[in-house]
């Protein structure tokens, strides 16, 4: 019913998505509690980009994972449009991008999510993350939640 596809930090349906998510979170956060990165300002050898299709081949999610030297990875701009919800896409998302993650030979994954997206702070735990200390390049701030999983 859906598929996963790896794609280009550039490609216009993954940064259509991106801005969905934006304006999403824009709503939720003050600027400077919204730890967004720009996709397509990362090396390609330390980003991979995934995006779900429904049938009709139309974009309805998205996720990507940034690559660091240290063996770590931090997984970066998971959206699901809403009208798509509720058929795991976001588990699905999770476990493609630990598989880009373990091929790439690391051994911990971390992500930033926001305390008023309780829905993905459950999707995150029940994919085995656990809630962490802020980690580098973030600080504390009292609207994010921090979180870790070990591969």
């Amino acid at each position: 019913m859906f598929s996963i596809t790896s794609v280009s930090p550039s490609s216009p349906a993954l940064q259509a998505l991106v801005t969905e998510l934006d304006a999403f979170q824009e709503q939720l956060y003050p600027a400077e509690s919204n730890h967004c990165i720009e996709l397509t300002a990362v090396a390609e050898d330390k980003i991979s980009c995934l995006l779900v299709h429904n049938q009709q081949a139309e974009a309805v999610g998205c996720g990507a994972i940034l690559l660091q030297d240290n063996g770590e990875a931090e997984l970066k701009r998971i959206f699901i449009r809403p009208s798509y919800r509720g058929f795991k896409l976001g588990e699905k998302i999770v476990s493609e991008l630990e598989a880009v993650a373990r091929q790439a030979g690391c051994s911990t994954l971390r992500l930033e999510t926001g305390i008023h997206q309780q829905p993905a702070i459950r999707l995150y735990q029940n994919c085995g993350y656990t809630i962490c200390e802020a980690f580098s390049p973030y600080q504390p701030d009292p609207l994010s939640v921090f979180m870790v999983k070990r591969l």
